[in-house]
């Protein structure tokens, strides 16, 4: 039976790499036929209908909750010029040494991380934080690498990413910051490392001239915001908002992520203007956060049939039979799968990756904390290297190269992080 199910598991990742299906309904039909071979009822307790379905696709609504809040911030951070007038200011004070300006839009891209992650978090440091890079100097792939490796920066502070992980591996929130926090350094030294190194490695690069700053009209101060559309200086702390509540005052994620639109409506806002665009960022919240709150509503179905008692037995000695225990084993092993991650393969933990940490949970082969440290390790790859998610696509051809391109610079530093944070997991938690 276990078999069954792991061939089943195949050819659902097989659809997915093909592109016969769409991820989130692979997953449903995946997690159906899991079911039924596990021998569970139509209905009833431990059934198809009623717990894989019904309770399956709501289980993860907290996280969708989240990723909502986190859209709707994100697209604040966008209509008020906050994120915009972030990545000038740095461009503004980098002048034209390359290295400075890519590492300020690596710190720009690392903040707004921490708010939303995929395609909106790129478009929000990379609209302009790409082209300033590129007149520079800097090569078209180190440019859409900085932004995807300050993203992954960001990710481990990402309050979603905490929710999803807390609810999926029913840990609690302090559990999977605690763990977000010893991965943090790596992704960190990671981007910079990726951003010193590269520039170095292809020198400069100059694909067009801009004017110089001294043919353009100089505005009057009065002028400038009105012009450039910059926020409001203090307006500038609203992605550290929430973070600070969170990581410093301990405050839930979803109050959190509130009190970071509240901000940034106040501080950047006059009180007759609020309601409408508090609805039109809302709406437009809604739009970006339903692709993720698919996925993750799939991603529910799928735990929900992996935790079945037949599923759990099936596939037991399976599981435990490959999986391995000894602590530099874990790490050898699991480094060497890094590539499993990526073209939504079977380690993604947006996939079928979550199915697997449910086995590996329910069965009893790593505690879960072990869990989270593998998923999150995983994700961090993911989230850079990966040339079928939807930031790499977006960042790529922002800059006019292709996915594959981004991946092949940046996979040596994310496949790093992932390899620091299996160690810190083997050391700690094995």
């Amino acid at each position: 039976m276990g078999v069954v199910i792991l061939l089943i598991m195949a050819a659902g990742v097989a659809a997915m790499l093909t592109r016969k299906l769409p991820t989130a309904f692979a997953l449903i039909l995946l997690a159906v036929a899991i079911a039924l071979v596990s021998g569970a009822p139509l209905t009833g307790k431990n059934s198809v209908l009623d717990t894989v379905l019904q309770e399956g696709a709501p289980a993860l609504a907290a996280t969708m909750i989240a990723i909502l809040l986190g859209s709707w911030l994100g697209k604040l951070l966008d209509e008020t010029g906050i994120a915009g007038t972030l990545v000038r200011k740095i461009v503004e004070f980098g002048g034209d040494r390359p290295v400075v300006v890519a590492l300020g839009v690596l710190a720009v891209s690392t903040l707004v991380g921490t708010v939303t992650g995929s395609a909106p978090a790129a478009m929000l440091a990379g609209i302009i934080g790409i082209p300033a890079m590129i007149a520079v100097g800097i090569p078209k792939a180190t440019a859409a690498g900085t932004i995807l490796m300050g993203i992954a920066a960001g990710m481990p502070f990402e309050l979603p990413v905490w929710q999803f992980f807390s609810t999926a591996l029913e840990l609690p929130v302090h559990t999977v910051r605690g763990f977000m926090i010893k991965l943090f350094p790596f992704a960190l030294v990671a981007a910079v490392l990726f951003v010193l190194i590269e520039n170095r490695r292809k020198g400069v690069e100059h694909s067009w001239s801009l004017k110089s700053v001294a043919e353009r009209p100089k505005p009057n101060p009065g002028s400038r915001r009105k012009q450039l559309g910059d926020a409001p200086w203090y307006a500038l702390f609203t992605p550290a908002v929430p973070l600070v509540l969170a990581l410093g005052f301990d405050i839930a994620i979803i109050p959190s992520l509130l009190a970071g639109v509240l901000y940034a409506l106040v501080t950047t806002t006059r009180p007759r203007e609020m309601n409408k665009r508090l609805l039109r960022t809302l709406y437009a919240g809604f739009e970006v956060a339903a692709p993720p709150i698919t996925l993750f509503i799939s991603i529910g179905i799928l735990l929900a049939a992996v935790k079945l008692p037949g599923a759990v037995d099936a596939l037991e000695p399976l599981v435990k039979a490959v999986s391995p225990q000894n602590a530099v084993l874990f790490v050898l092993v699991f480094t060497v799968l890094v590539p499993l991650c990526l073209y939504r393969g079977p380690l993604n933990v947006f996939g079928l990756g979550a199915g697997i940490a449910g086995v590996l949970i329910a069965a009893g082969v790593y505690p879960a904390i072990a869990v989270l440290g593998l998923t999150t390790s995983y994700n961090q790859v993911f989230g850079v290297a990966d040339p079928t998610s939807t930031q790499t696509v977006w960042a790529a051809q922002y800059a006019g190269v292709t996915p594959q391109t981004v991946m092949v610079r940046t996979l040596p530093y994310v496949w790093c992080v992932a390899l620091g944070g299996f160690c810190v997991t083997a050391a700690q938690y094995l």
